[in-house]
């Protein structure tokens, strides 16, 4: 792949714990308006390398370009005022405040609860909040949570959560997302709803997106590349059914019916 071809490169990334390398010596890149997977078995450093492409592992070595510029040294924040998202295998919502509320907090236009913005500039701050809680409803149309919108986070199930964060980093107006684990701990019917979001934001919107997933069924199914990682390093990288015949992918994954091969 081209270098201008890549919203995402990541060269020479490692991370370690004490005695432990997590990642290692890892390089990897991402087409722009692409749906790639990062597979894997369990331990192989999918999550950490998550951590370090978004910067929640200060300090991992090697550098990552995104969107023509680095950003390896930027903390989590910057990268998500970049254009790159994230959710978490389990999801980080607030429990205690509304789907719609908890929508809000991720508005980087948000004018907050500042006096002097809630005084001096109230007709500002009410349209903006007005045209922030509309995006926020259309939003959780698109994922088909709007009926819950005025419901309380703690109440939703754990696959509507997973649609709620996905609703949250989409309020950021993102380049691209990484998603880890979308599909675990979903029912198949919520899965499915989200699967067909993941592709509907690609196609209507230009939005990447790099995932974890350890459902091989669907990683073959929806991905356009998939990178394999294991003990750290990457072993393979390629489309579907090529990554389905390698003969190191199979010996990561222990046999084939691990790769979907009947799917």
């Amino acid at each position: 792949m081209k270098p201008k071809d890549a919203i995402l490169s990541a060269s020479h990334v490692g991370m370690r714990f004490k005695g432990l390398v997590a990642v290692d010596d890892v390089s990897l890149a991402v087409a722009r308006g692409s749906i790639t997977a990062l597979i894997g078995p369990n331990g192989a450093g999918k999550t950490t390398l998550f951590n370090c492409l978004s910067g929640f592992l200060p300090g991992a070595a090697g550098s990552v370009v995104f969107d023509g510029r680095r950003i390896d040294g930027l903390p989590p924040h910057r990268r998500s005022r970049a254009g790159l998202v994230r959710t978490f295998q389990i999801p980080r919502i607030f429990h205690r405040l509304t789907l719609i509320e908890n929508m809000l907090v991720a508005d980087r236009a948000q004018p907050g609860d500042a006096l002097f913005g809630c005084f001096m500039r109230r007709g500002a701050t009410l349209a903006r909040t007005r045209a922030a809680t509309e995006q926020a409803r259309d939003l959780l149309a698109l994922l088909s949570i709007e009926r819950l919108a005025d419901d309380y986070a703690g109440t939703l199930s754990g696959g509507q959560r997973k649609l709620l964060e996905l609703g949250r980093v989409l309020m950021t107006d993102p380049k691209m997302i990484l998603l880890d684990e979308p599909m675990a701990g979903v029912n198949p019917a919520l899965g499915g709803k989200l699967l067909e979001r993941v592709e509907h934001l690609r196609q209507e919107r230009g939005i990447t997106f790099l995932f974890v997933e350890h459902d091989m069924e669907m990683v073959m199914r929806v991905s356009d590349r998939v990178v394999v990682l294991d003990q750290g390093r990457v072993i393979a990288d390629g489309p579907p059914d090529t990554i389905r015949a390698d003969l190191r992918v199979i010996d990561a994954y222990l046999g084939r019916a691990d790769l979907g091969a009947s799917a």
